[in-house]
């Protein structure tokens, strides 16, 4: 037999296995319900209890670690599953146009290539060197003449 928890925003419902006797509960933090096989916490503070129900000589313990808040939203398996596949199906089809609409482009000139035509690149010829440092040559020493080689 196992204790049933049901969790709904801050509330926490725990239902007790035992069915027969009165059943009391501790800690007794509980709220006046029609039944006594449940355990109410309002409000919880998602803090860890330990919670035990005992009617007669049976006892039942739980380790209770809830996590709650209050602005959760509950999603089944088929919220889940239905989610995933819309957005699967959105991204393949934003795949698909846009496949579609640049596979006509591929073989087209762009308009802004100018009306120069496009053919063989002509060589060019090596710039003109400056003749202020042109490489010295045998029997031209005399335009560096004025250079003399100092001693450091």
């Amino acid at each position: 037999k196992e204790f049933l928890v049901e969790i709904s925003g801050t509330t926490v419902t725990i239902t007790c296995p035992l069915t027969e006797g009165s059943i009391t509960w501790k800690p007794t933090r509980v709220t006046a319900t029609d039944d006594e096989r449940k355990y109410v916490i309002e409000n919880h503070d998602s803090t860890p209890a330990n919670v035990s129900c005992s009617s007669g000589d049976n006892t039942y313990h739980m380790y209770l670690n809830a996590r709650v808040c209050t602005n959760c939203e509950e999603l089944d398996a088929l919220a889940v599953t239905g989610i995933i596949t819309a957005d699967l199906l959105i991204t393949f089809g934003v795949l698909i146009l846009v496949y579609y609409f640049s596979k006509d482009r591929k073989g087209r000139a762009s308009p802004s290539a100018g009306s120069r035509p496009r053919g063989q690149k002509v060589q060019r010829p090596p710039p003109v060197p400056n003749p202020d440092y042109e490489p010295i040559r045998k029997g031209q020493r005399e335009v560096y003449a004025g250079l003399e080689s100092r001693g450091f």
